[in-house]
């Protein structure tokens, strides 16, 4: 039998490491893109004190909704600082596919905003602490997709890699940089209706001629909204969930992230 000095020194050591483990936490941020109230979250391991990448998660055209947010803290759970940055405007989220196509069209139609509005969100892991001096990466869904791979052709300040998840890609324009720098991983779903192998192709060609780091997978059997577990096709039989890719897109986004953003932060924690 142990005395009760023992157990409890036995207790202690066996509880150390959980007591010294945080839950990742949530901050709401507000901020502003010219006259327009954004508001986005910022998900972080807060019991790590060290500078760390930072992630930005831009939505589908549903807006910053859940889905958002659950994909930030799972990259918060990696060891990443992740911001599900907003497009739209304070709490503007919808399940109607007519008010989506609206609200995205504006940005489809005015490239310039497109991706000044996600240059605003990029700033918001520029200037925290948490990333001091860190590379810096986005990635998107959908809408958010096509998003982060405009935001590439700008080479904003320490943007390392974008990963466009079933995104409808465009291509560069032709005033873009020569050099597009940050390394692009496009995961597109094999059968997305939306997407056709024409427009495909034009935007990797396009990014190529730009001298862009990019990888194109496509999944089999995969269509549009592959990662989403809420896409049951409802709205369109051609948006729909496919587990077996959508873990396989992550994994692959997990892996440009090793080989892409970690060697650059060893580097920045060099005296």
């Amino acid at each position: 039998m142990f005395s009760r000095p023992v157990l409890a020194t036995l207790l202690l050591c066996l509880l150390a490491p959980f007591a010294a483990r945080a839950d990742v936490v949530m901050d709401t941020i507000d901020y502003q893109h010219g006259d327009v109230a954004l508001r986005g979250y910022l998900f972080y391991d807060n019991a790590d004190e060290h500078p760390r990448p930072g992630v930005m998660v831009v939505h589908e055209w549903w807006g910053n909704n859940s889905y958002a947010r659950s994909r930030a803290r799972q990259l918060a759970e990696m060891g990443y600082a992740a911001f599900a940055a907003d497009m739209y405007g304070m709490d503007k989220t919808t399940e109607d596919p007519e008010q989506a196509k609206a609200w995205a069209s504006a940005f489809y139609q005015d490239q310039r905003l497109l991706r000044d509005r996600a240059e605003a969100g990029l700033d918001i892991l520029r200037k925290l602490p948490l990333c001091k001096d860190q590379p810096l990466a986005a990635i998107g869904f959908c809408f958010g997709g096509s998003t982060v791979l405009q935001l590439a052709c700008d080479n904003p300040d320490r943007l390392a890699a974008v990963v466009s998840f079933h995104g409808n890609p465009a291509p560069p324009e032709e005033k873009d940089p020569e050099h597009i720098q940050p390394a692009i991983l496009i995961c597109h779903g094999a059968d997305d209706p939306f997407v056709s192998p024409e427009s495909l192709q034009a935007a990797i060609d396009g990014f190529r001629q730009h001298n862009a780091d990019l990888t194109l997978i496509e999944y089999e059997g995969a269509k549009h909204s592959f990662t989403n577990p809420e896409a049951d096709g409802s709205f369109n039989e051609g948006a729909i969930y496919h587990e077996e890719a959508a873990k396989k897109a992550w994994a692959d986004m997990q892996e440009m992230f090793e080989r892409v953003l970690k060697p650059q932060a060893e580097t920045s924690h060099e005296p």
